[in-house]
């Protein structure tokens, strides 16, 4: 019995490893193995569209929502909150800011919040007070109308330097450290740097390289890999001046 069983062994091998022409039969997976009908086409495949509707642009609970002198949101809207570094942020954008202000300390810049979550009530006191000390029209320029603020949303936050207080609130925090990496890896936790030079025609503010805002991470790619500068053209959302 195991003469038997040792000389059959090599005969079904040797029947497996032949094909029906005598020539070895291609191992499973090797090239030629697949006919052609089967075979999986490895080409390149295009990239898929970006859905631009996946998030609601009026709906102030969106992380898209558009909020600008045109397009404003009721004076009770209150966002889910959490707290960030003692500062009142949309529950949203909360972890994604704490990453990038983590981050930020190892880099030795040293951000603070400055203005996060603002109520209603809270932006008319704001506004205000650059009416009565800069005039209404100075006062459009830099400082949103209650009901026209991204703050009111919880998704937009000012950022300033303590080391380098001199540019705080102003356009030459665009060329500090700090501006600099904002401006160019912002976008990798999900925010937007809002006011950009040369979009004040667009969002009706002035530049402000110290205001992010958040849209997470999948719109601030595509933003940045369409080198669009506004949520408005985006969107194709007016913009502009009050009506």
């Amino acid at each position: 019995m195991r003469t038997t069983a040792a000389l059959s062994i090599p005969i079904i091998l040797l029947a497996t490893a032949c094909s029906s022409s005598g020539h070895p039969a291609p191992a499973p997976g090797a090239v030629g193995s697949t006919p052609a009908a089967m075979r999986v086409e490895t080409s390149a495949q295009p990239r898929p569209a970006f859905d631009r509707t996946r998030h609601s642009t009026s709906d102030p609970r969106s992380i898209w929502v558009v909020v600008n002198k045109k397009h404003p949101i009721d004076a009770g809207y209150r966002p889910q909150i959490d707290l960030v570094r003692g500062y009142q942020v949309a529950a949203p954008a909360a972890a994604a800011l704490t990453r990038l202000l983590d981050d930020s300390d190892v880099l030795g810049l040293g951000f603070k919040i400055a203005s996060a979550y603002r109520s209603y009530g809270y932006q008319a006191d704001v506004y205000s007070g650059v009416v009565e000390s800069s005039g209404r029209p100075a006062a459009d320029r830099v400082s949103a109308r209650p009901g026209h603020s991204e703050h009111q949303t919880g998704l937009a936050v000012d950022l300033v330097a303590p080391d380098d207080p001199a540019c705080d609130f102003d356009a030459c925090f665009a060329g500090t450290p700090g501006g600099r990496w904002l401006a160019r890896e912002a976008w990798r936790y999900g925010f937007v740097v809002r006011y950009r030079p040369g979009s004040a025609t667009v969002t009706g503010y002035s530049p402000e390289p110290w205001h992010l805002r958040y849209v997470g991470r999948a719109l601030a790619t595509e933003l940045r890999r369409t080198r669009t500068d506004t949520l408005e053209v985006f969107f194709d959302i007016t913009g502009g001046d009050y009506p």
